[in-house]
This record gives C-alpha cells, structure tokens and sequence, in this order.
C-alpha cells in the first residue's frame, strides 16, 4: 500500500533532574555541596532514508517519545545524555506543525536530517547554587520538559519525469514498457489510484525515474477526484509527460483535454506551467488518430508553439524510443532539484525572533477573589523548582518578587490570605513583613 499522508505525535525527552548532596567523605571536613546535575533529554529527530518510498510505517506507529535524561548523582557527578531518537523518512517529506500550519522541514536529500523535537536540559544541582553567602544550599531544579507537537508529513513523489493527462490514456500502459514497473491497467477510470515509479533505462547508458500518476479531471486543484491527492506529487517531478488520447476513443477533443489538464494544474501551482513539458500523442495505431494530431499540432502552435508533440503507440511501442531520447535529452539541461518549490533548507537555517522581555512578561486578571498570573517565564520556572525544601521556595518567592510580581498583585487590591494561581498551581499572598 502506497501512503503519502500522515499525522504523528512527537516528544522530545525530558530532562533529568538534579540532586541535592552533599560530600561525606572521610579525610574531607566541611565536603560542602555535591549534586550534579541532570542529563538532557534526547532529541527527536528526522533523517531522510533514500531506501523508504511511502509513509507506510507511520499507518501502525504514530507516536515518538525520545528518552529523558539521567538523574544528577552525588559526588558532583552529572546525569548522563539521553540518546537522540532517529526516525527516518522518505525522500520528498514535509513536516508540517499541525497547530501553526507551518512548515518544519522540506526533507529531499539522503541522510539529510533536522530536529523536530528539541529535548529538554537537565535541571542543575545543588553545586551550581553555592555562594558565599550560602556555601551549602538544598536548592536543585527539576528537569525542563521536552517539546511536544503533532506533525503532518506529507510525501511528494521524487521522479524526474511525471506522467500527467486524463483517465485511460495509456500513463500506466507507457510505464509498464518502458520499465519494470507492474502498474495495474484496466479499461475504466481511475485504474490507478497512487504513484507508480518505474527506472527507465533509456538504451545508452542514461536512466531516469518516471511516475505514473493518478488521472486527472477537472475541477482536481480544488480537491475533485483524486484531486490534491495527485497533484502534491507533480511538484517534485523535473519534466512533465503530458499523455493525450489521439484516437479520442472516449470522444473527448485532444486539445481540450491538453487545456483543461494544462489549467489544473495552473490552479494548484501557478510555477508549474514553467516546467518543462512533452506533449505525447498516444494511441496513434487507432484510427482517425492521425487526422486528429495534424488539428491538434495546428491549434497547439497557435497557442504555444514551442512544446514538443511526440506520436507514439504505447501498446505497438512505436514512437516509443524516441520519446525515451527526447526525455533524457531534456533532463540533461535542467537543474537535478524541483523548479516549483523554492526550496530553502530549513533543517540548517537559523531563524531569529525577537522575545519580549522575562522582565515583563507577565498579565495579572481576577477570577472573583482568586488572581491569575499567566508567564511563560514563570511558568517555566515553576515547573524547574523543585518545592520540596525550604530554600527552594525562599528562591521561588525571591525571584517573584524581583520581577515585580508582589507589587503588581498588591496594586490590584490583593490582601494577605488571597488565592494566587500561575499555571496550575495555587499559591497564598502573604503580605512581606
């Protein structure tokens, strides 16, 4: 079963949290503090296989979770690094954030990998609070959690030659004799529902990879038929094999299907009517077939006069070895990466965006008697803080306190004794003494 079209969750690890210890070691007095810190969570990451050809695996596995962090250990020793998750996929995927919409990353390349979830840092030990002013604290963080998101991966076909036209005009025919692809071939529509990839060696030492893809009707750019289903595909491909029915054996004008075809796929991708295109009278052993290509190459020379018109007969193959030449003569004068996409390699660009101030980025409301604090940075730093001791709570409020946090509550009427809620966690204003 070909699967070009997924939505799978994915997690980084957490990280590992710190320890509060202290060195009790004979020959050391006063060993002082001496937990280390936490390991970081292990990334998710996706690395391009050029061995895969469909998102099969992910039908049956939709969940990725990589490994936290190891927990700090006594003797100032930290936690070790989880091992980044390696999740491979098929040349041509995209991962799409499926909140924002947003593209992750455009993976065409083998070996080609970029982070998808980042994991989580180790939280830090008590080591790593020791002042003068306080040579031994209880104080360690607990480990950040990893990123979570749903992605959707999206495959579009790696070809350098796609075979595009109506239903029933010979696409899977061709394919079947000029590679050793199997397509399936009926007399009806729609014989073909996926891709079919077929290596086509052309006799004089040159090949390329052609697709076989699903028919087009009109209305596809808006989803009718196989619609999107088959267009996300023709992206990829460097040339365009346009098969027309010449005998019009289902009594459809060649050149109006050349239109409509042409006008599809306008509709979805307007770069598109830039790609290189061959025009394939097929079926040209029928009859009338050769009354109807001398009115076809007249109206298409008026329009355009300068796509190529090959005649062929896929089941007699004639015509077909020049097609195969013309092809690979074509393929050596273009760029080996798709023209449609600008492409930007988003797994090594950097993007830089500009954060508010931790100093200020919190709101207060009220929810009748209780107030509502919303920050990121504070909620971040609660689930860091590790309540357990006495000190570490000290620090919380310090830090609240710091940021303005306890005036701000204070100018908005709250009074000793009044519920105060960050994030999931509710607190008592106590009015400093």
């Amino acid at each position: 079963m070909f699967v070009d079209k997924a939505k799978i969750y994915v997690k980084g690890g957490d990280g590992g949290d710190g320890l509060v210890a202290f060195r009790r070691e004979k020959y050391v007095p006063e060993g002082g503090p001496g937990g280390g810190d936490g390991g970081d969570g292990g990334d998710v990451i996706f690395r391009v296989d050029e061995g895969l050809r469909t998102l099969m695996d992910f039908r049956y596995q939709k969940h990725f979770k990589a490994d936290r962090g190891e927990k700090g250990r006594n003797k100032s020793q930290h936690g070790a690094n989880a091992d980044d998750m390696i999740v491979k996929v098929p040349p041509g995927t995209v991962v799409i954030d499926d909140d924002s919409q947003e593209i992750v990353a455009d993976l065409t390349r083998h070996g080609q990998q970029v982070v998808i979830a980042k994991g989580g840092r180790g939280g830090r030990g008590n080591i790593r609070f020791a002042t003068p002013n306080n040579p031994a604290p209880e104080i360690a963080e607990n480990g950040e959690e990893g990123q979570e998101r749903w992605v959707v991966l999206e495959l579009k076909v790696m070809a350098d030659v796609g075979l595009v036209g109506f239903p029933s005009v010979g696409k899977s025919t061709l394919l079947s004799v000029v590679s050793a692809a199997q397509p399936k071939i009926g007399a009806y529509h729609f014989t073909t529902l996926t891709p079919n990839l077929g290596v086509v060696d052309v006799g004089d030492g040159r090949s390329f990879v052609m697709a076989d893809l699903p028919g087009l009707i009109e209305g596809a750019h808006q989803g009718v038929g196989l619609g999107h289903e088959f267009l996300r595909h023709i992206e990829r491909t460097r040339v365009i094999v346009h098969i027309i029915d010449m005998a019009a054996t289902e009594g459809r004008d060649p050149f109006e299907d050349w239109q409509k075809i042409n006008e599809e796929l306008n509709l979805y991708n307007s770069k598109l009517e830039e790609r290189p295109q061959i025009v394939v009278a097929n079926k040209m052993d029928m009859p009338d077939a050769e009354e109807l290509l001398g009115e076809f190459t007249r109206q298409l020379a008026e329009v355009n006069p300068s796509t190529q018109i090959i005649p062929i007969s896929a089941i007699t193959k004639n015509g077909v070895q020049e097609l195969l030449y013309k092809i690979a003569d074509l393929l050596e004068t273009i760029p080996e990466m798709p023209l449609v996409e600008d492409l930007v390699d988003l797994a090594e660009r950097k993007v830089y965006r500009l954060e508010a101030k931790e100093d200020n980025d919190f709101t207060i409301t009220r929810e009748n008697d209780t107030f509502v604090v919303e920050s990121p940075s504070i909620e971040k730093l609660i689930k860091r803080t590790n309540f357990s001791t006495e000190e570490a709570v000290m620090r919380f409020a310090r830090i609240l306190r710091k940021k303005g946090i306890d005036e701000a509550l204070r100018s908005r009427g709250a009074k000793d004794g009044q519920t105060v809620r960050i994030g999931d966690f509710e607190f008592e204003f106590v009015e400093k003494e």
